[in-house]
């Protein structure tokens, strides 16, 4: 995995982006430029429509392990570019990836699954006090998640988070933008971390998209999409349901990547027994794509996810 964590928000400004002695250089209108390295760039994000960017900046940022989020000019991310070819075992691995039993990626997902399940009764808790009945509802998932108790907590949830009103839509002109966005910097985040690990980010574990190429991070990034929830509630809370997406909301959102959450090892896992660690989200992000490609080459079974799949307790 790439060392860089850092993300950089051009949502709002028309600079203009190009490369110079392994530096991306930023240079917006008649003010100083300003240089980054390119190896410290994460994820860049782009919604201006007067940006404009070298070809040169692109691969350079492709070339060291960043992503590229593209949104429209009402700030929804509506593309997102990855970079390919930066793990030297890629070939092994995409081929161990492809190779996988239907079985197998049924309990992945069963995985995958319980942990989105526990991460969104502890963001209820932390804001109702109550986990609605969803750690429950998350032992019973089977193989494959046949019964689809992702889809049962889901209509919990929503209404126990943001009301009895609210309804998950993407197009919806309310907090479900917000929602969007994060989403969209999360996806980035892990796809990148799959690309980082080996993997293809096409070929999922559940999604099968054919007109999807990001199968496999959609399916990652399920259960740390509560972190986002856990900080768009407080966002709501904080600035009441008509919360715009401005420039502090994007930063807030943007944030979530760098938040810290903890693990303590179980007896097992790669780690000391007992130890509790804390890591920022895109760091565990990280260790998730891992974990998976370790799976995949027979080294694992199972997907490695944090105990503490939310942030600290909101504000009251």
């Amino acid at each position: 995995m790439p060392g860089a964590e850092r993300v950089l928000d051009f949502a709002d400004r028309p600079v203009r982006l190009s490369v110079r002695h392994e530096q991306l250089v930023i240079r917006d209108g008649d003010e100083p430029e300003v240089t980054t390295p390119l190896a410290e760039a994460a994820i860049a994000v782009v919604a201006s429509p007067r940006l404009s960017c070298t070809g040169a900046a692109l691969a350079g940022l492709m070339r060291h392990g960043g992503s590229l989020v593209v949104c429209d000019d009402s700030a929804t991310p509506v593309g997102l570019m990855l970079p390919l070819g930066v793990n030297q075992q890629q070939t092994k691995r995409v081929l161990a990836q492809a190779a996988a039993t239907k079985p197998t990626n049924k309990r992945l997902w069963q995985q995958v699954v319980r942990a989105k399940i526990l991460a969104q009764a502890r963001t209820l808790e932390l804001h109702t006090g109550e986990h609605g009945g969803l750690p429950g509802m998350a032992s019973r998932v089977k193989s494959g998640d046949p019964d689809n108790l992702e889809a049962q907590a889901a209509r919990r949830y929503w209404p126990a988070l943001f009301g009895a009103s609210f309804r998950r839509r993407r197009e919806a002109d309310d907090h479900n933008r917000l929602l969007n966005y994060g989403y969209a910097v999360l996806r980035a985040a892990v796809g990148r971390a799959v690309c980082a690990s080996g993997l293809h980010p096409s070929i999922g574990i559940h999604h099968h998209d054919r007109h999807n190429s990001f199968c496999l991070a959609d399916d990652l990034m399920e259960p740390y999409r509560p972190v986002v929830d856990d900080e768009v509630a407080d966002i709501v809370h904080d600035e009441g349901p008509d919360a715009q997406l401005d420039k502090e909301t994007k930063a807030r959102l943007i944030g979530v990547l760098h938040a810290r959450l903890h693990h303590r090892f179980a007896p097992g896992e790669p780690g000391e027994s007992g130890e509790l660690e804390s890591r920022t989200v895109i760091d565990w992000i990280g260790r998730t794509a891992a974990s998976l490609a370790a799976v995949y080459l027979g080294e694992a079974r199972t997907i490695f996810y944090p105990q503490g799949l939310h942030r600290a307790a909101p504000r009251s």
